[in-house]
C-alpha cells in the first residue's frame, strides 16, 4: 500500500467520522444557543434538551431534532381584589392579576396545563398565535371542547414561524371582562437578524378597560337585551395608577404594549419621550416616530424609547378614544437613582373631539420593512402580495339587529350561535346538522336578520380579500383567528370596486386584528395557507357574544400531516361528538 492510498483510507475514516460524530454536538450547542441567548432569564421553564441521536438498524444516524419546550402549569381561581377601589371577583392564574407573562422564541413548543377551578366551563385563546396547522389549540368554542369545572387540560402549541407581540385571554362566555388575560412574547431566534440593537430592556404592558361590577352581572346585562354598559375605568397591567417600569438615562428600552380591554380604543404615549415604531402584531415596521398611537382592541404594538430625558419620573398615559367622557389611566416611568416624582399635566392626546380623520390618516402611515426579516432569514418584502391574483372577494357588513324580540348583532344578516358540538369536531367526524356552508353569503344580503351558525367554506391556498364594512357610528375592531392578513386600505362610506385603486399593494403592514372606523371600510389580502376550522370575529367581545362572528373552513380533500395534524389524543369530547 503506497502513500496515495493510505492518504486515501485516511480521508475515508475521516469522512465517517465527521457523518457520525458532528451531529449530535451540533444539535447539543444549538439547543445550548437557544437557551443561553433569549432575552429572557425570568423564563418559566427552559427548553428541555433533545436526546443525542442513536444508529438505526442498519447503523445510520438518526436524528430527531425538535425544537425546545417550555412548560406551564395555570390553576385559574377566583380572588377579590380591587382594581378601581371597588373589591370584586377577579380570575387569577396561579393567583395573579394579570396573568403570567409567556416568553418563548420562535419554533418553541409551549405546553400550557389549565386547572379549571371555576364554577364555569373555560377556554384560554391566544390572540394572534397562528396555530399552525393545528386550529385543535386555538382554544374557542368552534373549535374546542371547554374545560369543565375542577378539571384540567393541556394545550400543546408551537409558536411556528411566528416573532412579536401576542396576548391571550378565556374566550368563553363574559369571563374576559373578569381579567385571565396576560402577554405573550415571541423573540426571534439567536440566528435571525432583528432591526434594531438589543434593548436593555423590554417591558410588556397590558391596557384595559374595567367595570366595577361581576362579569356575570354584565353577561345577564347582555343575555336580558340591556345595552353593555360604559366602562368605570382604564387599567395599565391591572392598576389605574400604579403601575411603575424602571430603566436608566441613555438607555434604549422595548415597550410591547396590547390593547386587552373588552369595548374601547386607547391612545397611548409617553410625558416627554418619543415612542420608534419597531413591531406590529409580528411583523416588523418602517421605524417611524410618533408623540402617540391609538391601539384598538385585540391590537399590539412595540415601540423602542429612549431615556433621554432629565433623570425625574414621567407618566405614562393610556386614554380612552372615540368616547365621551375620556377615561384615562396612568404608570410611571422611572429613571433609577431619580427622586423626584411625576408632575406636571399630562401628555396631551388626540384631542378631546372623535379626530377620526387624524386616527385613519395615522394608520395608513404603519408601513411594513420591506427589507426586515421576520422569523424567517428572508425579507419581508420578499413576498410581493400586491401582484397575487385575488380568486375570491368577501364584503362582510356588521350591523345591530332584534331577532324574537331580543338585541343582537349580525354579520351578513346572520346573528351567530355556537352549537353544543364544536364545529372542528363535527367537521372531523363528519357530524351532520351542526353546520352547514350555505348559512352566510360573500356578501351583504337583503332581507331580515337571522340566527345561525355561519362557517364560510374557502379553498387551501386561495389568495382572498375581505372588506369588513361598517355601516354604524361605532368603531369596530376585526379579528381572524391563524392568520395574519395586508391591511392594504382604509376608506369612508360604501366599499365598491374602485376602491381597489386606494390600496397599498406594496409595503402594506401585516397585522391579526384591524380597525373599521364609523361608516367606513377595511381591506385586507389574506394567503389561505393555514387549513383547518378559524374564527372571524369582533374584537369588541359583548358585540361578539351577541353574534358578530362567523368561522372560515380552509379546507381541500387531500388529507395529510403536511398540511393539518390529526386530533390530538387528549381532545376533549362533547354534544354530538361526545362518544366518538
Amino acid at each position: 500500500m503506497n502513500f496515495h492510498d493510505v492518504s486515501k483510507l485516511y480521508n475515508l475514516f475521516f469522512a465517517l467520522a465527521v457523518i457520525i460524530f458532528i451531529p449530535p454536538f451540533t444539535l447539543y450547542f444549538s439547543t445550548q444557543s437557544i437557551e443561553e441567548l433569549s432575552y429572557w432569564p425570568e423564563l418559566e421553564q427552559k427548553p428541555v434538551r433533545n436526546p443525542i441521536p442513536k444508529l438505526g438498524n442498519w447503523g445510520f444516524l438518526k436524528i430527531r431534532a425538535e425544537d425546545p419546550y417550555r412548560y406551564y402549569t395555570w390553576e385559574v381561581t377566583y380572588g377579590q381584589i380591587a382594581p378601581l377601589g371597588v373589591k370584586q371577583r377577579v380570575i387569577l392564574i396561579n393567583g395573579q392579576f394579570p396573568g403570567p407573562t409567556i416568553e418563548c422564541v420562535t419554533n418553541d413548543n409551549v405546553l400550557i396545563t389549565v386547572i379549571n377551578k371555576l364554577d364555569e366551563p373555560l377556554l384560554f385563546t391566544w390572540n394572534g398565535i397562528k396555530q399552525r396547522k393545528n386550529s385543535w389549540q386555538d382554544g374557542v368554542l368552534g373549535t374546542n371542547c371547554p374545560i369543565g369545572p375542577n378539571k384540567k387540560w393541556m394545550y400543546k402549541m408551537q409558536m411556528k414561524d411566528q416573532i412579536g407581540t401576542y396576548s391571550y385571554f378565556p374566550s368563553t362566555l363574559m369571563h374576559r371582562a373578569a381579567g385571565g388575560y396576560g402577554g405573550l412574547n415571541i423573540a426571534a431566534r439567536p440566528v435571525i437578524f432583528v432591526p434594531y440593537l438589543k434593548p436593555a430592556a423590554e417591558f410588556t404592558v397590558l391596557v384595559s378597560d374595567w367595570w366595577n361590577v361581576d362579569h356575570k352581572v354584565l353577561q345577564q346585562k347582555l343575555d336580558s337585551g340591556n345595552p353593555f354598559p360604559f366602562p368605570d375605568g382604564l387599567l395599565i397591567n391591572g392598576l389605574p395608577r400604579s403601575a411603575q417600569f424602571t430603566g436608566a438615562r441613555g438607555q434604549r428600552y422595548m415597550f410591547r404594549v396590547s390593547n386587552v380591554g373588552l369595548a374601547t380604543a386607547i391612545n397611548f404615549r409617553i410625558q416627554g419621550h418619543i415612542l420608534k415604531l419597531v413591531e406590529v402584531e409580528g411583523a416588523h415596521t418602517l421605524q417611524e416616530e410618533y408623540d402617540s398611537l391609538d391601539i384598538h382592541v385585540g391590537q399590539s404594538m412595540s415601540f423602542l424609547v429612549t431615556l433621554n430625558g432629565s433623570p425625574k419620573d414621567y407618566f405614562i398615559v393610556a386614554s380612552s378614544r372615540f368616547t365621551k367622557p375620556i377615561l384615562d389611566a396612568t404608570a410611571v416611568l422611572h429613571y433609577d437613582g431619580s427622586s423626584t416624582p411625576a408632575s406636571g399635566p399630562l401628555p396631551v392626546g388626540p384631542g378631546t373631539g372623535y379626530n377620526l380623520h387624524w386616527s385613519m390618516k395615522q394608520a395608513r402611515t404603519i408601513r411594513w420593512n420591506l427589507t426586515a426579516n421576520a422569523a424567517r432569514p428572508n425579507p419581508q418584502g420578499s413576498f410581493h402580495y400586491g401582484t397575487i391574483p385575488v380568486v375570491r372577494t368577501i364584503v362582510l357588513a356588521n350591523e345591530p339587529a332584534t331577532i324574537n324580540k331580543k338585541p343582537c348583532y349580525a354579520v351578513n344578516k346572520v346573528s351567530y350561535i355556537n352549537p353544543k358540538t364544536p364545529l372542528k369536531l363535527a367537521d372531523y367526524y363528519n357530524i351532520p346538522g351542526v353546520f352547514n356552508l350555505n348559512t352566510i353569503k360573500d356578501n351583504p344580503p337583503s332581507g331580515p336578520a337571522v340566527l345561525g351558525t355561519s362557517v364560510i367554506n374557502i379553498t387551501f391556498h386561495d389568495f382572498v380579500e375581505i372588506v369588513f364594512q361598517n355601516n354604524e357610528n361605532f368603531v369596530q375592531s376585526w379579528h381572524l383567528d391563524g392568520y395574519d392578513f395586508w391591511t392594504v386600505g382604509f376608506g369612508n362610506g360604501l366599499w365598491n370596486t374602485t376602491m381597489r385603486r386606494r390600496y397599498n399593494l406594496a409595503d402594506a403592514t401585516t397585522r391579526y386584528t384591524v380597525q373599521v372606523f364609523p361608516y367606513s371600510w377595511s381591506a385586507i389580502l389574506v394567503s389561505m395557507d393555514n387549513k383547518g376550522m378559524w374564527n372571524l370575529r369582533s374584537a369588541i367581545w359583548p358585540r361578539q357574544y351577541l353574534g358578530q362572528q362567523l368561522y372560515v373552513r380552509v379546507w381541500n380533500d387531500e388529507p395529510s400531516i403536511y398540511t393539518e395534524y390529526e386530533i390530538p389524543p387528549n381532545a376533549l369530547r362533547c354534544g354530538l361528538a361526545k362518544k366518538q
